[in-house]
């Protein structure tokens, strides 16, 4: 009962974070109401499926999949491009379907070609702080506006949503820090529950949505047969590399949490499983996934460390997805209290940020690559989405990330000041 329970928090804290993607996309793309369910339907199927694949075959970590910011980011730009590029939405669509399965030839190409490990050697204590600093850093809006009600179609706050947050978040943080056992290890599903509650009583949840049907299985290639250009190709392989950034800081986290072996194959056989993933997510018409390294987060509040209630969890996502009217209810889970819920996990990001700067050893140079990386990812953030409509796709999506480019910065420099070490060790040797 203990494990089916855990699953079930697993599922809830999975899906929480995943339905805000695949609305906002289906909107983008003008997709009619049925349309959106199925869209949310497959996005969801295969981030169950891909959360089994990979903790049963890749990096076998309680490490969620989530739909990736940068493949969010790639479908945000593609819907700019209908009428100029492509004639249609569904030409766009069928596009970004070709773009997922040539990203998942690149994961499965750098696997093969064992180049992984010599891009994980790169994640250095620094450069893990910098990546979670952004990471948190960009969030954090998203977080506040959900918590005001702050939405596309509201741009206000509103008073009450905010409080019944404010009340989610408190709750959560005393829930996780609880001395008894039973209620720290199921925070963030009581707090979810306690909160829906709190917004049905105040009347501020949203009624949920009829299903006309009572099973229904995720429909192969539902905008057609996926195409491929030049451009898209191009695209693919540098998102393929920047996913990479993601996936590997997320199960170096993981992996320090739970105290696993050390496993030399492991980030081998995650970008191997990410490949299928991917190639999953053009076939079905979803958003590509990745390791998402709030799961890291999710641990430390709930101290559920085993890999068996994350299976659960997933085979329960993979379930819900088939039942449209489980899906309308869970869908009806008021987004302010996903956000709050997060918000939490989160803080306790921060946290693990801060003890990946403690370990650095050379604290000088640490705090040179931190400062000028971060300085320029939380720059690139507050830089507006038209002025780099210039851009080709593949470099507007990297200099709208700040995330990606402060990490990779970071990763340059550090790089640099190594090498040049190196040689001034090699030269004082020589003299």
């Amino acid at each position: 009962m203990r494990w089916l329970l855990s699953g079930l928090q697993w599922m809830l804290f999975m899906i929480a974070g995943a339905i805000a993607a695949p609305i906002a996309i289906a909107d983008l793309f003008q997709l009619s109401p049925v349309e959106t369910a199925g869209f949310m339907q497959r996005t969801i199927f295969i981030l169950g499926l891909a959360g089994i694949l990979q903790g049963l075959f890749g990096h076998k970590l309680p490490i969620h999949e989530g739909p990736a910011g940068l493949w969010w980011g790639i479908f945000t730009i593609y819907a700019s491009l209908v009428s100029i590029l492509y004639s249609s939405n569904t030409i766009a669509l069928q596009t970004l379907s070709g773009g997922m399965i040539i990203s998942g030839v690149f994961f499965i190409l750098l696997a093969l070609l064992k180049l992984i490990d010599k891009i994980a050697r790169l994640f250095t204590p620094t450069i893990t702080f910098v990546y979670l600093f952004l990471l948190i850093f960009q969030l954090s809006g998203s977080f506040m506006k959900g918590m005001l009600g702050i939405t596309a179609e509201n741009i206000e706050i509103k008073p009450m949503i905010l409080f019944l947050s404010v009340i989610v978040v408190c709750i959560t943080f005393w829930l996780g820090k609880n001395k008894q056992m039973l209620l720290q290890r199921y925070s963030i599903m009581i707090s979810i529950v306690i909160g829906w509650l709190l917004f049905l009583l105040f009347q501020q949840a949203d009624p949920i949505q009829k299903a006309d049907r009572l099973f229904q299985l995720p429909k192969l290639l539902p905008f057609g047969p996926p195409l491929f250009d030049m451009g898209t190709i191009i695209t693919s392989a540098l998102l393929t590399l920047l996913l990479l950034t993601n996936a590997i800081v997320s199960i170096r986290l993981m992996a320090a949490i739970v105290h696993y072996k050390n496993d030399p194959n492991r980030y081998l056989r995650a970008s191997f499983v990410s490949g299928i993933n991917h190639f999953f997510s053009g076939l079905f018409g979803a958003i590509g996934s990745v390791p998402i390294s709030g799961a890291a987060g999710f641990v430390e509040q709930t101290g559920i460390k085993k890999r068996l209630p994350f299976l659960i969890g997933c085979f329960f996502v993979i379930a819900v997805s088939l039942f449209p009217l489980v899906m309308n209810l869970i869908a009806a889970i008021p987004a302010p209290i996903g956000y709050a819920v997060t918000f939490v996990i989160f803080v306790s990001m921060f946290g693990l940020a801060l003890k990946e700067l403690s370990s650095v050893q050379h604290v000088e140079r640490a705090y040179i690559v931190a400062g000028v990386s971060l300085l320029i990812g939380i720059g690139l953030m507050f830089i507006p989405a038209e002025a780099t409509k210039s851009l080709s796709p593949a470099l507007e999506v990297l200099v709208n990330n700040g995330l990606v480019c402060g990490s990779v910065i970071a990763i340059i420099l550090e790089q640099a000041f190594i090498a040049k070490e190196k040689l001034d060790q090699k030269n004082s040797k020589n003299h």
